[in-house]
């Protein structure tokens, strides 16, 4: 028996908004109008989820749940108590929804259920708040910033009145209540979209970006030498250069290392601008304190120190001496994971070639660099512990050996490009 059988089922969210726009769709949500929990349970659901009704089916395991109104109760997006009553309808469950494009059901014969708008908004490529509502939750900031960035290859925009209400709930000072969690599961998504520089504009222009991401808000207004950043203000030089790093299609570590490289210059002295010299470990120190206050997942913040604090000297890898590049080696951990230089080669090369004017510009520094640590990796312990050395003594050999390899392949290689 179908479990699903004379309920009253709806497709919603995601899965219609996508169909809409012609673009494929991964996973289903549903709605059930004029249910219980005991009634989904009797059909061989599985309730899963704390804070409302949500139910797998038996066999699909796709997620259905009961038609629901929200209240206000605290500070916060978990500040609101739920109402699943048998007596919910539809449109009040689509009204509590976030954005006009979210809040479209479609029923078994494809009929749709738009009560807000949604299918227009689709159509005119805006996106809009469903009501006054979406202002108790701040979840919703970020929300609104990610989906925009999500389509803005297909020329979404924010409607003006959803733009002032996100400055207004960002002025209501309930941000900083948002799970740390919560703002980087949310910034993790829009960085991997196609431009994920837009959820950070949009941040910025409503003010929450100075309150969730101080670090970054600061580096907007600092300047830069215009011989190597012709875009000058460090602030647009770090859009461009997460744009760049999804445009080489990076892996989220890369991408959140583009992010953060630069955090340091926001902390030099005015009088010392265009130039940030030292930057380098002050980025690296906060990027590390970044890391923590967001959780960060330790495989994007290990990358990401090693690219504010040594990205320069990929940079320069053409004017290297071989003691210095294994140096680098080894500070970034490569020799205990190989995989890491390919990574940070990556946004080193997001760096170089996110500057105004500069977005072709060849960058062979990444391909010597590369080849530099294969040189180096090419040195083999075993038949080095075979001549009978041990201890201190066996470590030093190994470095010898490696510096040596790079030596060889410096020597068999035409250096001299400009660093930038």
């Amino acid at each position: 028996m179908d479990p699903t059988q004379d309920l009253n089922v709806y497709l919603v969210g995601g899965a219609v908004r996508d169909e809409l726009l012609g673009l494929p769709v991964h996973e289903r949500d549903w709605v059930v109008v004029g249910s219980t929990v005991d009634d989904m349970l009797a059909r061989g659901f599985r309730q899963v989820g704390n804070d409302f009704p949500v139910f797998l089916h038996p066999h699909s395991q796709e997620e259905y749940a009961l038609a629901r109104v929200e209240r206000k109760t605290g500070v916060g997006y978990q500040g609101f108590a739920f109402d699943t009553a048998k007596e919910v309808t539809l449109e009040q469950d689509l009204e509590r929804r976030d954005l006009t494009i979210n809040a479209i059901a479609k029923a078994p014969d494809g009929t749709l259920v738009d009560p807000y708008g949604g299918r227009a908004d689709i159509e005119e490529r805006v996106i809009r708040h469903v009501s006054d509502a979406f202002s108790e939750d701040p979840l919703r900031v970020l929300r609104a910033a990610r989906f925009t960035t999500r389509f803005a290859s297909l020329n979404f925009s924010v409607s003006p009145d959803t733009m002032q209400l996100l400055s207004d709930i960002v002025a209501q000072g309930e941000m900083p209540a948002l799970a740390a969690e919560r703002v980087w599961s949310e910034t993790a998504r829009a960085l991997m979209h196609d431009k994920p520089s837009v959820y950070f504009q949009m941040l910025r222009a409503c003010g929450a970006l100075a309150v969730l991401f101080p670090e970054v808000d600061a580096l907007f207004g600092v300047p830069q030498s215009e011989q190597w950043h012709p875009e000058i203000d460090t602030g647009l030089h770090t859009l461009m250069v997460i744009d760049m790093a999804a445009s080489m299609d990076a892996a989220l570590p890369v991408r959140f290392a583009a992010l953060v490289h630069d955090l340091g210059k926001a902390k030099t002295p005015p009088d010392q601008w265009p130039n940030h010299h030292g930057h380098e470990r002050v980025s690296r120190k906060l990027v590390t304190q970044f890391g923590q206050r967001l959780r960060v997942p330790g495989e994007c913040v290990r990358l990401a120190e090693y690219v504010a604090e040594f990205h320069t000297h990929c940079h320069r890898a053409l004017e290297l001496n071989a003691k210095t590049l294994l140096k680098t080696f080894e500070s970034i951990g490569a020799f205990r994971k190989p995989g890491i230089v390919e990574a940070f080669a990556q946004a080193c090369e997001a760096d170089a070639r996110g500057r105004d004017g500069l977005e072709a510009r060849d960058y062979p520094q990444a391909a010597y660099f590369r080849g530099a640590f294969k040189a180096a990796q090419s040195v083999e312990n075993a038949a080095i512990a075979k001549t009978g050395v041990s201890g201190k003594a066996f470590g030093e050999a190994v470095r010898r050996a490696r510096l040596r390899a790079i030596d060889v392949y410096q020597s068999s290689t035409d250096a001299g490009a400009p660093s930038g």
